[in-house]
């Protein structure tokens, strides 16, 4: 665009000097023409020399640097005159000698650069304070090998691979994904909300063909790549179960029946069934005790901890292929327990009491069977007393 204004205000000016020459009386030769293009020219370069000159008053415009943590970075001023007195601002503020950075001339060395150096240095003539460089640092590193996982919690319909880097890289990193499934390139689609995820829907079901996944990340200092290989029935592995319902069964202390549903990423549970793996313990209790269910959704455990709280999870798997979920979230529950209004004595105890009643004499039962001796006692002393009076 600025080429063809300069070549358009050439041919106006061209047509402007030709054109007073014939206003003159003199017919625009050639020659004439030739030193209208002379003059055009001439007009051209003080524009240029006028328009380099307004844009070094309006100051330089900053430019924007990645560079290696740990290296040492060197920022020019930009001054006619190395000796010139200058002064170092960094992100407005004038710069403070410290240990992180030293003055060579006018330059502005970083020493050991790290993510603190990161910003925007700008040079400024001491006395009149003009701006004559200014330059964003950005402190940061290239890529390490990322790391692959590819996942399928949905087969036979999709899979997703994720990744990530061992170590941050501080600066803008992209990362670029191919899948192929033998020979040929299959399409991958990015997750909106994931930046290191994407989903494959697999090609052909029960393929022996291997698939081939390779990450690269790249930014501004680098790039790097990882490549993994698998069997489809190596990376099939269930989202966990969720426990919907712990219910204790009356009059069974060790007792507790468990009820969960599939996870809903499981696309078909009917025609690829699911097999599950229980698991639960006293919450006082260090070890598990495990019991693998398969075909049906539920479960009662019979050697729970009377009076105990346990906690729950459960694991699903392919009934073929594949490996274990991970573990569900854990629900806390305890088996029935009597409350103690609701014990009654039982038969065999009242008749034990009966017995032992009926067995042991009590103190009236004394007294009343000793009251006629006493009395007879007295009639005869009595009788004994009269017959010696007489």
């Amino acid at each position: 665009k600025r080429r063809y204004l300069k070549y358009r205000v050439i041919g106006l000016l061209n047509i402007s000097v030709c054109n007073s020459f014939g206003i003159l009386g003199k017919s625009p030769s050639k020659q004439n023409c030739h030193m209208a293009n002379l003059v055009a020219s001439a007009y051209c370069v003080v524009l240029a020399i006028l328009l380099v000159r307004t844009r070094s008053h309006s100051g330089p415009e900053g430019r924007k640097y990645y560079k290696r943590i740990g290296t040492n970075v060197t920022l020019p001023c930009e001054t006619s005159d190395s000796h010139t007195p200058v002064q170092w601002r960094f992100n407005g503020h004038a710069l403070i000698h410290n240990e992180g950075h030293f003055l060579q001339g006018t330059n502005l060395t970083l020493i050991n650069l790290d993510s603190s150096h990161s910003g925007t240095y700008s040079c400024h003539e001491k006395h009149s304070g003009s701006l004559k460089n200014q330059i964003t640092i950005q402190a940061g590193n290239s890529p390490g090998q990322p790391n692959v996982v590819c996942r399928s919690n949905a087969y036979p319909d999709t899979f997703y691979c994720t990744w990530q880097l061992a170590s941050p890289t501080y600066i803008p990193t992209e990362f670029d994904i191919s899948v192929r499934h033998g020979d040929k390139e299959i399409e991958t689609i990015k997750g909106a909300n994931h930046k290191n995820r994407c989903s494959i829907r697999f090609p052909e079901m029960f393929s022996t063909s291997k698939y081939t996944v390779t990450v690269t990340a790249r930014n501004a200092l680098g790039s790097n790549s990882a490549t993994i290989s698998f069997n489809e029935i190596s990376i099939v592995k269930p989202d966990p179960p969720e426990i919907i319902e712990v219910n204790t069964i009356p009059k069974s202390p060790s007792r507790l029946e468990v009820k969960w549903r599939n996870p809903q990423s499981w696309p078909e549970p009917d025609t690829m069934p699911l097999k599950y793996f229980l698991r639960y313990k006293p919450v006082i209790l260090n070890d598990w005790q495990h019991v693998e269910v398969t075909d049906v959704p539920f479960h009662t455990i019979t050697d729970a901890y009377e009076g105990k709280e346990h906690i729950i999870q459960v694991a699903a798997k392919d009934s073929e292929i594949g490996t274990w979920s991970e573990w569900s979230k854990a629900v806390h529950a305890t088996p029935w327990t009597a409350l103690a209004s609701d014990y009654k004595p039982e038969e065999n105890i009242n008749n034990v009491s009966d017995i032992l009643t009926s067995t042991t004499p009590s103190v009236s039962a004394n007294r009343q069977n000793s009251s006629p001796k006493v009395e007879l006692s007295m009639i005869l002393f009595l009788g004994m007393f009269m017959v010696l009076f007489i």
